[in-house]
């Protein structure tokens, strides 16, 4: 039988910095499994942006992220076409080194052995997705979370919109204790639940499919001593309120998943209601901000 052919959709771009920018917004937005998405320097010195699918895309609406990413210029010159099969995920993270963020190392099976002894591992399967560290949301949360932890001992934690649940297990492991993580969508509960199991916390993570602060299990698990949300700008300001109504007091927050222009709407949404910034990390051109309840 001939080997299934994937579907690419691939476009120039100037240089290192912008393919970077290019890659990390449409990682964050396109749905982690249906696509991958990568960066690589050409002959001629420009650099291109891929991102292959299983199943064909719609066009029109891949030119709208690309523009929304790269601009309207680079839009009109995108290409699609199909390629050879191969676990595009997979191929995408096999040539990626462990990732160190403070206490943390993110890291693949293959890299298992890598990771040092007083370091704790935080271990994501391949096939699962994105989410695994290398992104600079993510980095930047674990750091923020290293800060924290250095501390404080938060005894009720959420990691909302937990995607791949990598700042839950490393919660999980570095507190030995139970917390919950939610997500909006069904297969990032499933990748959560998974990863958890893979990395030996599935005894503490709980992770339930969850909008927003929705469901009752929020109320049961908290108030929260420390949340962490890598999600996106918008939402995060709009679950500004209903978080405060969740929160401890003196509580640690860790956001992420916006780009640095951004970061000034977020905090200011945040501090209306009484959370104050503590630090505020800068990595790939995204943001990540530690606040404090104060009243």
């Amino acid at each position: 039988m001939p080997a299934q052919s994937t579907h690419r959709v691939w476009f120039a771009i100037g240089d290192e910095a912008a393919a970077r920018r290019a890659v990390d917004v449409l990682t964050e937005i396109l749905f982690e499994g249906d696509a991958a998405v990568g960066g690589f320097e050409q002959p001629d010195g420009r650099w291109a942006v891929a991102v292959h699918f299983a199943e064909a895309p719609d066009q029109t609406l891949v030119r709208e992220l690309v523009e929304g990413a790269a601009g309207a210029e680079v839009a009109r010159e995108i290409r699609f076409d199909t390629v050879e099969a191969r676990d595009w995920v997979k191929a995408s993270l096999d040539d990626l080194v462990p990732v160190p963020a403070g206490h943390f190392v993110v890291h693949g099976a293959h890299d298992r052995a890598r990771v040092p002894a007083n370091k704790l591992g935080i271990e994501i399967e391949a096939a699962l997705a994105f989410g695994t560290g290398h992104h600079g949301t993510t980095r930047g949360c674990l750091l923020l979370l290293d800060h924290v932890l250095k501390a404080h001992r938060p005894a009720r934690v959420l990691d909302l919109g937990t995607g791949t649940g990598v700042l839950a297990i490393a919660a999980a492991k570095a507190l030995r204790k139970p917390l919950l993580a939610s997500d909006i969508d069904a297969p990032s509960v499933a990748v959560a639940r998974e990863n958890a199991r893979l990395n030996g916390a599935a005894n503490l993570v709980q992770v339930i499919e969850a909008t927003g602060f929705s469901a009752p299990a929020f109320s049961g698990h908290g108030p929260f001593d420390l949340v962490l949300a890598n999600i996106l700008a918008n939402p995060l300001r709009q679950l500004a309120g209903p978080m405060l109504r969740h929160l401890a007091p003196s509580a640690f927050v860790i956001l992420s998943g916006l780009l640095t222009p951004q970061a000034t709407a977020v905090v200011a949404a945040y501090r209306a209601r009484g959370l104050v910034p503590v630090r505020h990390l800068k990595i790939e051109g995204w943001s990540s901000l530690l606040l404090r309840r104060t009243d």
